[in-house]
This record gives structure tokens, C-alpha cells and sequence, in this order.
């Protein structure tokens, strides 16, 4: 059950916070800082905000350790943004999924399901497939035949995964996820007739996930031709968000909102594509990149290295780039005035009489 109210003792105490202000508030919940009020707790990480603490109407916000004396009471810790992630926990339960299969779901006679497992309604399991501990499989969601899934496996409504992908231990499916369905893979062939000249690869490889990686809404995870796409342990991949067959995607790595990624990309541990990034096939992004929004790239990106724009290329020359860019227009008026400038002063006519 959720609490109705903590005191905020007991949230720095949850929390490992130093609190400075009344141990007996009482809070009932959270929420953002420009619209929290009494009795909820919000936080404070982004500099842009530091203004809005000194007028926040909440009881008591999360801030760093350095953080200047306010009026609400304040929990200092090194991660506020962390804490406030935890803090929400403390006052929204997600509903329960009690085990068992519903009548209307469809479970094949060779499929493995193990312990505790939740399977709601149309949901259907294919042959052959193995599904471990305590999973939460719910309405509508669909696992091929041959698919391995870990413990405590979780899958919102309409998540698909296809024949012979792995998902490895606490993977999360948003609604509408699809897992393994066919790259896009065609071979030209022009002895053919018009309107059959592209002859589709099959493919034959599996998309794979290892432990702890979470595909949000609508995401696809393209199976290979050959080999397999694989998601390392940790990846966070956003809505939307389209892998390539072939691809790798590192450790701990975000995807973010409509990330592309093209056919036998390699992406590096610790990476961050920021949204509507991009990069062209058979790139290898260096461990620890950072592709800024909307970049697309068309090389390797070494380790550790920070890229922007289409094509991408080094951020801070790409920042000095784009002031110029916005001051072509002034520049391009001063330069027509200095060209103007050095343009010798027009001769004056000269009136001559004609002889009689």
C-alpha cells in the first residue's frame, strides 16, 4: 500500500539525507518545482532552477550539499536527481499482478513458464518458448515460438517478441516494443521484372538483451541477417527508437527519443544518443560518446569524444559554427558596405561647348 503521508524524518532517513528543517512535516507526495505546494516534496538539479527554490510553495525540496539556506526545509544529498527518483517511490506503488494465467490467454503446450508468472488476457506464447521466474507478461503481448525470456521479465500490453530472440534477466518491455522483427535487408535484382526488382534477405539472426535493459513505447529492435543484434546489460532505449539489424548496443547506454540507428552499427559502453540522433551504417561509436540531438553521423566517433550536428563533428567547433552561421546575415551587410566603401567616388560629367 502507498502511505498517505511521511514524515520528513523518515524520507531523510530512506533517503540518506541531511535534513535541515522540522524531523515532524508531514509529506503527501511530489512534485515539480515551479508547481508543488504544502506537504510535497521536489528537488532541485538543474541550475535553471535555482531560482524557482527561493519561491517554491513545497514543504521541502532535495538539493546538493552546497546548496544555500532557503525557507522550505531542505534534504542535501550528492545526487538530488537520484534521491528524487527514490522519493517517488516512496509514494506511488504500481498496481500488483497477482500469478496466474487468464482464460483467455494462449499458452502452447511446449512452452516453459516458470514460477510465479502473471499472463493476462490474449496474451499468447508460442512454441517451444522458455519464460523464467516471476514474470509479468500482460494483455495482448505476443512471444514467438522459440523465444527465451529471463526472470522477472516484463512486458506491457502489445509488446512483441519474435521467433528465437533471448532476453536475459529483469528486461522491461514498453507497450507497443517489437523485438527481432526482419531488418530492412534487399539485394538489387535487375534481371527481374518491374515492381520485383528487390530480392528481401532473410533474416536469420536473433536481436538479444541481456540483463536490466528497458525498450520504452513503440521501440524496434531489428533481428540480423547473419549473427544477431544485441542490447548489452543496462542499455535504456527510448520510444521510438529504431536499432538496425546487426547492430550493438553497449553497456549502460542510452538511446533516446527517436534515436536511429542503420544496419551494423556499433555503439560503444556509457554512449548517450541524444533525441532524433543518427548514425549511418557500419559506424563504430567509441565508449563514452555523445551524440547531441538531432546529429547525424556519418564516421567513427572516437571514445569519450562529444559530436553535433549533420554531418556531426567535433561539439565545440560545431558550437563556434553555428554563432557564425547566425551571424552571416549582419556580416554579409557590413561586408557590402566595406566594399562599397573602397569603390572610387564617381567622375563627375563635364560640359563642353560645341564649336560654332
Amino acid at each position: 500500500m502507498t502511505p498517505t503521508s511521511l514524515s520528513l524524518g523518515q524520507i531523510a532517513e530512506r533517503l540518506g539525507a541531511e535534513l535541515n528543517g522540522d524531523h515532524s512535516l508531514q509529506i503527501h507526495g511530489v512534485a515539480a518545482i515551479d508547481a508543488a505546494g504544502p506537504g510535497e516534496l521536489t528537488f532541485v538539479s538543474n541550475p535553471k532552477y535555482i531560482a524557482l527554490a527561493g519561491k517554491t510553495q513545497a514543504t521541502a525540496v532535495i538539493v546538493e550539499p552546497e546548496f544555500p539556506e532557503i525557507a522550505a526545509a531542505t534534504l542535501r544529498v550528492k545526487n538530488p536527481y537520484l534521491a528524487f527518483a527514490r522519493a517517488i517511490e516512496l509514494f506511488y506503488q504500481p498496481p500488483r499482478y497477482l500469478p496466474g494465467v487468464h482464460p483467455t490467454a494462449v499458452v502452447a503446450p511446449t512452452a516453459r513458464i516458470g514460477a510465479n508468472a502473471h499472463i493476462g488476457a490474449c496474451a499468447v506464447i508460442g512454441e517451444h518458448v522458455t519464460v523464467g521466474d516471476d514474470a509479468v507478461i500482460l494483455p495482448h503481448v505476443v512471444l514467438y515460438p522459440y523465444v527465451i525470456v529471463g526472470n522477472r521479465f516484463f512486458a506491457h500490453a502489445h509488446a512483441v517478441v519474435r521467433e528465437y530472440c533471448q532476453l536475459g534477466d529483469n528486461v522491461v518491455l514498453q507497450n507497443g516494443a517489437i523485438i527481432g522483427a526482419d531488418g530492412f535487408g534487399y539485394a538489387r535484382d535487375g534481371a527481374q521484372p518491374a515492381g520485383s526488382a528487390w530480392r528481401k534477405i532473410l533474416q536469420s539472426g536473433p536481436a538479444i538483451l541481456e540483463d536490466n535493459v528497458e525498450v520504452q513505447a513503440n521501440a524496434c529492435i531489428d533481428r540480423a541477417s547473419i549473427g544477431e543484434t544485441r542490447v548489452r546489460a543496462g542499455a535504456k532505449i527510448d520510444n521510438l527508437v529504431q536499432v538496425g539489424h546487426g547492430c550493438t548496443v553497449g553497456q549502460d547506454t542510452l538511446l533516446c527519443a527517436q534515436v536511429g540507428l542503420a544496419g551494423s552499427t556499433r555503439v560503444g559502453d556509457n554512449v548517450i544518443f541524444a533525441g532524433q540522433a543518427a548514425s549511418a551504417g557500419h559506424n563504430s561509436i567509441g565508449d563514452g560518446a555523445i551524440v547531441t540531438a538531432q546529429s547525424g553521423v556519418g564516421n567513427d566517433v572516437p571514445p569519450g569524444k562529444t559530436v553535433s550536428g549533420s554531418p556531426a563533428f567535433d561539439n565545440l567547433e560545431w558550437l563556434r559554427s553555428t554563432v557564425y552561421l547566425q551571424r552571416l546575415p549582419q556580416m554579409m551587410k557590413q561586408m557590402k558596405r566595406d566594399l562599397a566603401a573602397l569603390q572610387p567616388p564617381a567622375k563627375q560629367a563635364t560640359s563642353r561647348k560645341e564649336p560654332r
